[in-house]
């Protein structure tokens, strides 16, 4: 058999005479639909199913995976809330094994749906065919979708049936217009938007449309950091405000000097109330690793300090919570969207008119020169604080070149970009390592008594950690120098020359 299942979505209304008219001598039978009851679509904040063209429903304590292409699963639990490897073992778990593990499942959006199924007899009433239908409906819109499958030996009536509905279903391709038509206010979120440049655009244009646009990510996680869903919403917060910082301090002449240490120092404020409840999800997501790393023995001190963690990160969230939720902190960021909404309230510097190519140019071509000088330099002695700085060049340059990356050929980018990252994930690794050490001796530090003495149980357990962390951080810098050679090679310098090296640099 060719075919062992259709998949049909129709938007509105299901047409029950249409598709009876068009089975050549078959007749539908459907069922009373059950009553209905409410449902909840589940995905997380990046709308990971969607983009992957799957629909995960919940109802009643039941998860209905979706799947264009595949036979939809089922199984028994709830979702809303939990991460996927949390659900009990079972087909939607197993479907979703890819989905984000730091994401958590929310509801993005919900209505009430009926099911029930169907037969397609022929004129002896042999039942040739068989389906299930789901009817969904939203404040928004109503849609039908039906799994038609065949009985052994009826392919002909089997496809009739898939005609007809095709028909009825047009060329709607994948489960997005589904989401479309019932949801068509939620929007799909992203991280990184893209945004639309031209060679010859003001560079403090382009310096406005970045930081606009980075603010709205940046408002788009506070509900998610207030209602604690998962860690990412913090996480993006952050990447978004630090991009808009970058551009505050890398865009240099683009904004009066006097403006641009005001930003710098608003954009540092916003920032350093939410660090505090960073490091400790950095922590907690750790605490695995953590017990890993260390024999069974000295579990027990690890446990106290994981514990600490844990209270300490409720009261400092509740505090950063208070923050998002304040009239003054909103008024705050509006006045940011404001400000960057034209060019009119922004005071212009020296680059301001210059082409947003040319000065891309320039700012890539000058930072590029100084990470590979200062990485030139790095050897098994160099203080880390020097392996540090080369971490943030990484940063600036990558920065630079996803800001300015649509006025280049995407292939040449990934090409530079891609060694790039790989050296950025060593030196992040080797950030890590360092500033766990820092603050296991801080926190045993805070614990001690009056007269300088730790727990012993959790004294002997940081003192564990910190050894094994401080190997990984030495084998770290070893993969660094590694890696920057291969960033380094004849062929990236040549590329990184051929694309941004002007004679007027």
């Amino acid at each position: 058999m060719a075919e062992t299942r259709g998949f049909f979505v129709i938007l509105g209304a299901f047409d029950l005479d249409r598709f009876s008219k068009a089975l050549d001598g078959l007749t539908p039978e459907f069922e009373t639909p059950r009553a209905a009851q409410s449902f909840d679509v589940l995905d997380c904040h990046d709308q990971s199913l969607r983009a992957d063209s799957r629909m995960l429903i919940e109802s009643n304590g039941i998860l209905q995976l979706l799947q264009r292409d595949q036979d939809d699963v089922v199984q028994d639990c709830s979702g809303k809330g939990q991460f996927v490897q949390d659900l009990p073992d079972g087909p939607v778990r197993a479907a979703l094994q890819k989905f984000p593990k730091l994401r958590a499942l929310m509801s993005i959006g919900s209505g009430t749906m009926e099911v029930s199924r169907f037969a397609v007899l022929d004129k002896l009433q042999k039942t040739q065919v068989r389906g299930s239908v789901l009817l969904l409906n939203t404040k928004q819109g109503q849609a039908t979708i039906l799994n038609v499958h065949p009985m052994r030996g009826y392919d002909r009536a089997f496809r009739t049936v898939c005609a007809a509905l095709g028909d009825m279903a047009g060329t709607m391709a994948g489960i997005e217009p589904l989401f479309q038509h019932l949801f068509p206010d939620v929007v799909p979120y992203r991280a990184k938007p893209k945004i639309k440049l031209s060679k010859q655009e003001p560079s403090i244009e382009v310096a406005a449309d970045i930081i606009r646009t980075f603010l709205t990510v940046a408002r788009q996680n506070e509900a998610g950091v207030v209602a604690d869903i998962d860690t990412e919403f913090l996480h993006d917060y952050r990447v978004s405000l630090r991009r808009v910082r970058s551009v505050v301090s890398l865009f240099k002449g683009v904004f009066s000097p006097e403006q641009t240490a005001v930003l710098k120092q608003e954009f540092a404020d916003l920032m350093s109330s939410t660090g505090r409840v960073r490091d400790l999800d950095v922590y907690l997501l750790e605490k695995e690793l953590y017990f890993n790393l260390i024999p069974p023995n000295l579990h027990a001190g690890v446990q106290v300090m994981f514990a600490q963690f844990a209270k300490e990160r409720t009261r400092a969230l509740v505090e950063l919570s208070r923050r998002f939720r304040s009239a003054d902190y909103d008024r705050q960021m509006k006045d940011l969207l404001v400000l960057f909404a034209d060019t009119k309230g922004l005071e212009p510097g020296p680059n301001a008119d210059r082409g947003a190519y040319d000065y891309a140019c320039a700012l890539i071509w000058k930072r590029y020169r100084k990470l590979c000088k200062r990485a030139r330099g790095i050897t098994p002695e160099t203080p880390d604080e020097n392996v540090h700085d080369l971490r943030i060049a990484c940063k600036k340059l990558r920065y630079l070149m996803e800001f300015f990356a649509p006025l280049f050929d995407k292939g040449d980018f990934k090409t530079l970009i891609k060694p790039l990252k790989k050296l950025q994930d060593n030196l992040g690794l080797f950030n890590d390592y360092s500033v766990q050490q820092e603050a296991l001796v801080e926190f045993v530090s805070a614990q001690s008594n009056a007269q300088g003495r730790a727990n012993a149980q959790l004294a002997m357990a940081v003192g564990g950690l910190i050894a094994v962390l401080n190997q990984r951080q030495r084998a770290e810098r070893e993969r660094v120098m590694v890696n920057f050679q291969r960033f380094d090679n004849p062929d990236i310098q040549h590329l990184f020359r051929s694309l941004f090296h002007h004679k007027e640099d």
